[in-house]
C-alpha cells in the first residue's frame, strides 16, 4: 500500500482525479439507456429485439466517436477535446429530456449517446502524461476505474425513473455533466511538446507506424473480450435478471451496479499486477476465469447465477487493467492514437454481446447459447495469450544462450 502511495505522489494527481470525474460521468451517460432500459421499453412498448437493439446502440456510437476522440486527443490536445466531449454529452441529454420520446428520436438518442464512450481515448492519455513510465499500469487503471459509472447509473436511474419519470433522468443526468464539466477545467493541467507543425508530422507517423503493428490487432481483440464482455454484461443484466428470474427494474438494477461496482474496483488492481508481474502472465490467469464463470451466468440456480455475474465482472475489470497496461507499454509514444482504436474495437465487443446474448434468445430460448458463444471468443483469446507467452519464452532464452 505505501509503494501505491508513493506512485500517485510522483505525479500530478489533481489531473488523475479530474481524468477519473471525466470518466466517470461519461460511463454513466453511455450506459443511461441500459439502466433506463425496462422503463422504456414499458413506455414505448418495445419487442425484445428492439429493446436489445436499443441497448447495444449507445456502445455501436461510442466506436466510432472513440477513434475520432484519440484523433483530436493527439491533434489538437487531449484537455480540449475532453471539454469538447463533456459538453456534447450535455447537448444530447438535454435533447433527451426536452424531445418528445417519439420511436425515431429514441434511437438516434441512443446512438448519440455513445459519446460517452469517447471519453477513454481523451482521459487515458492525460492521466498517463502526469506519471512517469513506471507507474503507467497502476494510473490507467486507477483513471480507467471511472467504469464504476456504470455502478452508479445502474443503480440509481430505475430509482430516479419511478420518482421523476424515465424522461426526466435526461435533465438530471445534463446537470452532473455540466458540473463536472468545470471541476474537469480547473483540476486538470496537459503538457504539450514541440510545436503544432511537429505534433501534425508525428501523429501521421504514428498513425501509420500502429496501424501496422500486429500487436496493436492483438490487443484490440484481447480488450473486445475483457472490455467490451463487462460493458455488454452490465447492460443486458437488468433485462437478463428480469427475463430468466422475474426480477423488477429496481432490484434489477442494483444487481447490475453490484457487478459493475466489482469490476470497477478491481480494475486498478489488474493494472498494478500487470505492472509487477507482466501483463501476459496476469491475462493468462483471468481468462480462464472469465470462461468459466460467463457459461454459468445463466444458471438455473439464482445465488449461482449472480455469483458467476459478480465474478466474471471482476475477472473482466482485472482484465481491462492489464490491457490498457500492455498498450501504454507497447505504444508509449502513441497512447491517445492507440487508446482510441483498441477502445473503440472495445466498444464492438459490448455492441455485439447484448445482440449476440438477446438475438440467440429469440432464436433458441435460452441466454446460454449467447453466453457459450461469448466463452468461445474467450477461449481464443486465451490461445493468443498462451502462444505469445511461449514465444516470448523461447525470445527470453535464446537471449540468455
Amino acid at each position: 500500500m505505501a509503494d501505491i502511495w508513493q506512485r500517485l505522489r510522483d505525479g500530478h494527481w489533481p489531473t488523475l482525479v479530474g481524468a477519473w470525474l471525466h470518466l466517470t460521468v461519461s460511463f454513466m451517460v453511455w450506459l443511461l439507456i441500459g439502466a433506463l432500459s425496462l422503463p422504456m421499453a414499458s413506455a414505448l412498448s418495445l419487442s425484445p429485439t428492439e429493446l436489445s437493439w436499443l441497448v447495444a446502440l449507445p456502445l455501436l456510437g461510442g466506436t466510432g466517436l472513440r477513434l475520432l476522440g484519440g484523433w483530436c486527443c493527439d491533434w489538437f490536445g487531449a484537455k480540449k477535446t475532453a471539454v469538447a466531449i463533456l459538453l456534447g454529452e450535455v447537448g444530447v441529454l438535454l435533447g433527451g429530456w426536452l424531445a418528445e420520446p417519439t420511436s425515431p428520436g429514441v434511437w438516434v438518442l441512443a446512438l448519440l449517446l455513445g459519446i460517452g464512450g469517447a471519453s477513454f481515448a481523451v482521459t487515458l492519455p492525460l492521466a498517463g502524461q502526469a506519471y512517469p513510465p513506471a507507474s503507467q499500469g497502476l494510473v490507467l487503471g486507477l483513471a480507467a476505474s471511472g467504469n464504476v459509472g456504470s455502478v452508479l447509473i445502474l443503480f440509481l436511474a430505475p430509482r430516479w425513473a419511478e420518482s421523476l419519470g424515465w424522461q426526466s433522468v435526461f435533465g438530471v443526468m445534463a446537470g452532473i455533466v455540466a458540473v463536472t464539466c468545470l471541476l474537469f477545467v480547473v483540476l486538470v493541467q496537459e503538457r504539450r511538446e514541440g510545436t503544432r507543425h511537429q505534433r501534425d508530422v508525428e501523429w501521421w507517423h504514428h498513425a501509420v507506424e500502429l496501424l501496422t503493428q500486429r500487436t496493436a490487432y492483438w490487443l484490440c481483440f484481447l480488450y473486445a473480450i475483457t472490455f467490451g464482455g463487462f460493458i455488454g454484461l452490465c447492460s443486458v443484466l437488468p433485462v437478463l435478471l428480469h427475463d430468466a428470474y422475474q426480477f423488477e427494474a429496481v432490484a434489477a438494477g442494483s444487481v447490475a451496479a453490484l457487478c459493475g461496482l466489482i469490476g470497477s474496483v478491481v480494475r486498478p488492481l489488474g493494472g498494478y499486477a500487470a505492472d509487477r508481474r507482466g501483463g501476459v502472465r496476469v491475462l493468462y490467469i483471468v481468462l480462464p476465469v472469465i470462461i468459466g464463470s460467463i457459461v454459468a451466468v445463466a444458471s438455473p440456480s439464482l445465488p449461482m447465477a449472480i455469483a458467476m455475474m459478480i465474478l466474471a465482472s471482476g475477472a473482466m475489470g482485472v482484465g481491462n487493467g492489464v490491457v490498457f497496461q500492455l498498450v501504454a507499454e507497447g505504444f508509449p509514444k502513441q497512447i491517445g492514437l492507440a487508446s482510441g482504436l483498441i477502445g473503440a474495437l472495445g466498444s464492438v465487443g459490448g455492441f455485439l454481446f447484448p445482440l449476440a446474448v438477446s438475438g440467440l434468445k429469440v432464436l433458441t430460448g435460452s441466454y446460454e447459447t449467447g453466453l457459450w458463444f461469448f466463452a468461445g471468443l474467450a477461449v481464443c483469446a486465451w490461445g493468443t495469450v498462451f502462444f505469445r507467452l511461449r514465444a516470448d519464452a523461447l525470445a527470453d532464452g535464446a537471449e540468455s544462450s
